[in-house]
């Protein structure tokens, strides 16, 4: 596990991205998703300490304005912001940038040019394409001194791996410059190779390995989602590092559900 870093792990930004040093360093990293767009829940799932908390903007009703109270939420606490956009578009990608973020994992990434793309959006020219402002909240609103020459190198891009079309271009992926992990979404892989809803498939599980290994072979860390204690285990010991393990509406469903069925729902016979 990463220490605690001395700073606020809040990224806009604590320099130089001390995540991002950690994926790049091939460190285990445990992290828990948050869709429900709630600072409260975030910022208590943060004193938990979880490495990383993922911040839902493809599949939860998150947008810039519900993402920034949360990136407050996060601020003392040593989990560090990765944040989901709803697509690999640099319009969004820029907004979230200079709102506060500096971790991304972006959805759908099929080949080599979709990486490139996105690296693209995280990196002011020339490296990239992403606009300029001159005083936002990713630069502490101008107060950053340099901010121009050091925010290209603290933007960690995981892209994530969810289609055949990716798992078969997995090596020229893991060669993109700047992608500095790959991420596996089991379900919608899962859909790509038929077996919808069946993350546990052997043909899922055969392209899920896949992809670590050619990850391992590339010298670059993979991740997944594992909210399943066993198979996040499982795929920590196929050498999988950036594994989110839980997440907080499966975290309160769970939990929620226990209760009703120990006061509402008792077995037969009982009182």
């Amino acid at each position: 596990m990463p220490a605690a870093p001395s700073q606020p792990s809040e990224s806009y930004p604590s320099l130089p991205n001390s995540f991002r040093h950690a994926v790049r360093g091939g460190e285990t990293l445990i992290g828990c998703w948050a869709s429900l767009a709630s600072p409260i829940v975030t910022e208590l799932l943060g004193v938990i300490g979880f490495d990383w908390m993922l911040l839902d903007a493809e599949h939860a009703p998150n947008d810039v304005l519900t993402l920034i109270p949360q990136l407050m939420a996060l601020k003392d606490s040593r989990s560090a912001p990765v944040v989901r956009p709803p697509a690999n578009d640099s319009v969004i990608i820029k907004r979230l940038l200079d709102s506060g973020f500096s971790n991304f994992l972006v959805p759908f990434v099929d080949n080599a040019d979709d990486a490139a793309r996105a690296v693209a959006a995280t990196r002011y020219p020339p490296l990239g394409i992403r606009g300029v402002s001159v005083a936002h909240r990713g630069n502490r609103y101008a107060t950053v001194p340099d901010y121009f020459e050091i925010a290209n190198d603290n933007v960690c891009v995981i892209v994530q791996i969810e289609s055949r079309k990716a798992v078969d271009s997995i090596d020229e992926i893991l060669a993109v410059d700047g992608v500095d992990a790959v991420f596996v979404g089991p379900s919608d892989l899962a859909a790509a190779y038929g077996h919808l809803g069946n993350a546990a498939h052997p043909d899922v599980q055969q392209a899920i390995a896949h992809v670590f290994q050619r990850a391992q072979a590339a010298g670059k860390p993979s991740g997944i989602l594992a909210p399943v204690q066993a198979d996040a285990e499982r795929y920590l010991a196929m050498g999988c590092r950036v594994v989110a393990v839980c997440a907080d509406l499966g975290l309160l469903k769970n939990a929620a559900q226990t209760v009703h069925t120990h006061f509402i729902q008792k077995p037969a016979g009982q009182a």
